[in-house]
């Protein structure tokens, strides 16, 4: 499964519960799911990270849960950058927050 945002294609949206270490280089977006379809709750990036508590030690956690009304209508996509900067990755988050004003990138 996939889903586009911008122009980049991004991996699922899957249900946060289903995620597991390891992630490397990528960008990353929870969303909620609704009856249409999904909304993007936040946007960001990470370097590297081998932790299976990732998301729920995330500061934004209670954010993410708040807005999508529980943790099962959380979920997560994936647009993997290898090999990538901070910088590159960081860039397409700005676009996106830009775009879509994520409520847990504004808040």
């Amino acid at each position: 499964m996939a889903i586009q945002i911008l122009h980049y294609e991004f991996l699922g949206p899957i249900e946060i519960s289903e995620w597991g270490p390891p992630m490397n280089q990528l960008i990353y977006l929870l969303f909620r799911k609704t009856k249409n379809g999904f909304n993007i709750l936040y946007a960001s990036q990470v370097e590297k990270t081998e932790k299976t508590d990732f998301f729920i030690q995330n500061e934004k956690f209670k954010c993410w849960i708040q807005h999508a009304g529980s943790e099962k209508l959380l979920y997560l996509a994936i647009y993997p950058m290898p090999d990538s900067e901070e910088s590159e990755r960081e860039r397409v988050v700005q676009k996106i927050i830009s775009k879509y004003r994520p409520p847990c990138n504004t808040e």
